[in-house]
């Protein structure tokens, strides 16, 4: 009884490892800089915030795709950051902060500032695809199911 025992639970425990699923390896501005002087490669950036509904559904029912999580992985470095974040980021000896603490709502950090707006708004989720020399190739204000995300990164 004992050995049926442990036998069930380690056939359990095989069975928990093989549904392992591979994630995304986001990185942040900080960690972007050090990567894109080691090696250039192309970026992709999710600006996201706490409150949005597209944004949760975008990592639960996108970010979670084999075929995105590859993409990603392989020929992108992939930035989340929250849009609302109150951290002071360095990217390329500068520091970006959010200086809109106090004056509005919802601060929006200097980075979602200077990358994520559409006519002087932020409305989440917002993605940027940008070349390995930090250059906006493409920029979506939208919810992007796995198939319209997939398409934008080739």
């Amino acid at each position: 009884m004992k050995r049926m025992c442990i036998l069930f639970l380690f056939l359990g425990w095989l069975g928990a490892s093989a549904q392992q699923k591979e994630t995304i390896n986001w990185i942040t501005f900080d960690q972007l800089d050090d990567s894109l002087s080691a090696k250039p490669k192309k970026v992709f950036i999710d600006f996201y915030t706490d409150w949005c509904t597209y944004c949760r559904k975008m990592d639960k029912a996108v970010f979670t795709k084999p075929e995105v999580v590859k993409m990603l992985n392989e020929s992108y470095y992939a930035v989340k950051m929250n849009a609302e974040s109150m951290d002071t980021v360095w990217f390329e000896g500068q520091a970006f902060l959010n200086d809109q603490i106090g004056k509005n709502r919802k601060p929006l950090h200097q980075l979602a500032q200077l990358l994520a707006l559409r006519e002087g708004e932020f409305a989440p989720p917002v993605m940027l695809v940008m070349d390995a020399q930090f250059a906006i190739e493409r920029r979506y204000f939208q919810y992007l199911d796995s198939k319209k995300l997939l398409k934008a990164l080739r």
